[in-house]
């Protein structure tokens, strides 16, 4: 049985869903080509569009791809580039975090 989303992951994955198709129609872009390109049905990127957390990570990221904008997605998520990471860039990460 699937664990249940939380209401924050289900919200946030309404706005990525809301932000690709923006990027869709910001380029003048078909739901019918950005599918055909990212190598997907129709349906699977109104699921990704309408936020629905079933879709993978592969699908995600081809769209991102055809929409020119997973590039941006890869930095953003990069540890190095935050305050953080970059106050415990010398520092060399465990193998595994334990309780």
């Amino acid at each position: 049985m699937a664990r249940p989303t939380s209401a924050r992951v289900r919200i946030s994955a309404a706005r990525i869903g809301s932000h690709l198709t923006a990027w869709r129609k910001l380029q003048g872009l078909t739901a019918e080509q950005v599918a055909e390109r990212a190598g997907i049905s129709r349906g699977t990127l109104r699921r990704l569009e309408n936020g629905e957390t079933v879709v993978g990570l592969d699908v995600f990221l081809s769209v991102a791809r055809v929409l020119g904008t997973l590039d941006r997605l890869v930095e953003v998520l990069d540890p190095y580039e935050t305050d953080l990471g970059r106050a415990r860039a010398d520092e060399t990460l465990p193998k595994r975090v334990r309780r």
